[in-house]
């Protein structure tokens, strides 16, 4: 399918959806797509008659212009990796299209976005709320799906589509993993294969981690399991923390109640990578 460039032949095509029952899915992506983003789309065809995928790097959510700049585009493979799936419309626009005019809207998430993510790239869940609540209001979606991998994101969506009363549900979807256990990512197309070889480490951290909840206090927890990553010559860890599921608030206890999640962020040589591994499953 031929993707649409522009809001109104979006609208359009929509307005002509509508007209049929049926709900709509959604899954904003950035391109550069793989089997995780696969997994959100399978996902969206099976919940729903209609779904609708978008395809763009939106450069309010980069911190660095280098970042953006490198960010891996192939918009012709990414239509060829969703041909095989029912998808009713691909949204793939152009930042002007996007923001005809600078997106001056700032958003408050509390202690959400002055965490982990928010405390290492200021402003960037800004700019994540920006696209995401425009994007909501071109497609519309009954549902939008968004991976887990990206924890901090997920629950900060959740709370915009709360503050902004939208009538949008929010799945997450499991994180999906390389047969060696590394969490895929658009970014790991950046890693030679040394560095590859050494990214794998990080899910194997928090494997261990996971292995150890309970059996040592969390601040000792947390300093082995970043001395075990930092122990590679080409990872350096930026954060580990073991925060509440519900409001990414710091664990202190294992006895706290509530479910409770390891996020990490390493950089493997210049390349940057995030997981993360739930202590409740």
């Amino acid at each position: 399918m031929l993707p649409v460039k522009t809001i109104l032949d979006a609208r359009n095509l929509l307005k002509h959806l509508q007209q049929e029952e049926g709900s709509l899915g959604f899954v904003a992506t950035m391109g550069a797509l793989h089997e995780g983003h696969l997994s959100l789309v399978n996902r969206s065809v099976n919940d729903n008659k209609f779904t609708a995928v978008s395809i763009f790097v939106n450069p309010t959510q980069f911190n660095e212009k280098h970042d953006f700049i490198q960010y891996p585009r192939n918009l012709e493979d990414d239509l060829e990796i969703l041909s095989p799936y029912p998808i009713d419309l691909i949204f793939a626009p152009e930042a002007l299209e996007m923001y005809p005019e600078p997106d001056t809207r700032t958003f408050d998430f509390g202690g959400l976005d002055k965490t982990m993510e928010g405390k290492q790239r200021p402003g960037h869940f800004n700019g994540v709320a920006q696209v995401i609540s425009r994007l909501f209001d071109i497609i519309r979606p009954d549902r939008a799906y968004f991976g887990e991998k990206d924890f901090q994101q997920l629950t900060i969506i959740r709370e915009l589509v709360r503050q902004l009363d939208l009538p949008v549900e929010i799945t997450g979807c499991p994180i999906i993993r390389e047969a060696d256990g590394m969490a895929l990512s658009s970014r790991n197309k950046h890693l030679t294969p040394e560095q590859r070889t050494a990214a794998a480490g990080i899910s194997k951290a928090l494997f261990l981690a996971r292995d150890l909840a309970g059996k040592l206090p969390i601040d000792k927890l947390q300093e082995q399991i970043i001395s075990l990553v930092n122990d590679h010559p080409l990872m350096q860890v930026e954060y580990f923390e073991i925060v509440h599921e519900e409001n990414l608030q710091g664990v202190r206890n294992w006895s706290e109640a509530g479910g409770k999640i390891g996020c990490i962020a390493v950089q493997v040589d210049k390349v940057r990578l995030i997981d993360n591994i739930n202590f409740s499953s």
